[in-house]
């Protein structure tokens, strides 16, 4: 779980501005496997200089900014549109937003780690 074919591990980047997700989210999936960044500003995922994440876990609300309209800047960038984007929120409605966003999936807080990580698997 969590390596590609030639054993690399496959980078999740979770963009978040709560700390506690943030940290919560990175140890479980760096415990299974995955290599993990953070962000709380996602737009400026093309701009990274390591490489593109495999996967964005990307929260609705970041410090006022509009996570379904930056997911939609992504999915029309030709640098990103490729990456699968989960979105993550409290909000009872995750799942309309993802969809308008054109998000691949989408999970609604609380959420468990293992349903997390089933979910990632079908991405990456």
């Amino acid at each position: 779980m969590g390596t590609d074919q030639d054993g690399k591990r496959k980078t999740i980047l979770i963009a978040d501005d709560d700390p506690g997700i943030v940290d919560a989210i990175a140890q479980f999936l760096e415990e299974v496997g995955y290599a993990v960044r953070t962000t709380v500003d996602v737009t400026t995922i093309g701009q990274l200089a390591d490489g593109l994440p495999d996967l964005i876990l990307l929260d609705i609300r970041m410090s006022g900014r509009d996570g379904g309209e930056i997911c939609r800047q992504l999915k029309r960038a030709d640098a990103t549109r490729a990456i699968p984007i989960i979105i993550f929120s409290a909000s009872k409605d995750t799942e309309r937003i993802a969809r308008d966003a054109g998000a691949d999936d989408f999970i609604a807080k609380p959420f468990d780690m293992y349903q997390l990580v089933e979910k990632i698997e079908r991405y990456v």
